[in-house]
């Protein structure tokens, strides 16, 4: 085994969850590892809006925190970190991860396996990875309208054709309980939960411009495209993570204050 592992990489806290400081290149080095060792690494990522959701769903947080390896999805969290001392180096977000991944598994001639959005979009993901990233190997697919009851055939399915990687294209938290109540059983070298990712690289929905990602008002682009279904999603929960991170720097500050010298 050659480059990082997961012990070798430095632990970052940002209110209350631990997340690795880890690059890009570090990440697809991690998972390529993993695939060679046939070494399960399942892959968490967390955004502003996911850190506020934790806090009260209790069943996403202990799914989030079970996975081998968590990574900054949004600006938001390295902005934080940085502000409460845990610096991380940048964010890695999971369309990106996923992109970097199927030109892994371009060049290797790897396996993956697609679960999640509609039909029609699953279509057409599969023709844009046909025709972007040829030498993946497309072990199988299932759309992300799937009821708790048809979890385990799905799950079994997935072990069937032994995938060297799996994307599960579903939102938040449908795809970390997937993850956590199965994941473990599907003899997966790499899980990995993209969100929405699907619909952007179909070419159903359009990313922000590079400039907007930078600035870390991604999350703005989503709400002119989609104003109804998520501005009071992100109003809430943009708000409610300001007010945590704060709070955590003044109950840091005060902690300081109080330390003898």
């Amino acid at each position: 085994m050659t480059g990082p592992t997961l012990d070798s990489i430095p632990v970052r806290e940002v209110l209350g969850v631990s997340i690795h400081a880890v690059s890009m290149n570090e990440c697809v080095a991690l998972c390529e590892n993993a695939i060679s060792s046939r070494e399960p690494l399942m892959v968490g990522v967390v955004n502003a809006a996911k850190l506020v959701k934790m806090r009260d769903d209790r069943l996403l947080r202990d799914s989030v925190l079970g996975a081998d390896l968590i990574v900054a999805d949004g600006q938001a969290v390295v902005w934080a970190s940085r502000i409460l001392g845990q610096a991380l180096p940048g964010r890695v977000t999971g369309i990106d991860l996923f992109e970097a991944l199927l030109e892994l598994a371009d060049r290797e001639n790897l396996s993956v396996y697609l679960l999640g959005a509609a039909a029609d979009v699953l279509d057409e993901l599969v023709r844009t990875v046909g025709r972007r990233f040829p030498g993946a190997r497309i072990a199988g697919r299932h759309d992300g309208y799937f009821s708790d009851d048809e979890a385990e055939p799905i799950a079994m399915e997935i072990a069937a054709q032994k995938p060297d990687m799996l994307f599960v294209g579903i939102t938040t938290p449908k795809k970390e309980l997937f993850l956590e109540a199965w994941g473990p059983k599907l003899d997966v070298a790499v899980c990995h939960g993209v969100g929405g990712s699907f619909d952007v690289m179909a070419g159903k929905t359009r990313r922000a411009p590079v400039l907007w990602q930078r600035l870390g008002i991604e999350w703005l682009w989503r709400v002119a495209q989609e104003p109804r279904r998520m501005w009071k999603r992100y109003l809430v929960t943009n708000s409610q993570f300001i007010v945590l991170v704060a709070r955590e720097w003044i109950r840091i500050r005060r902690r300081g204050s109080r330390d003898p010298l």
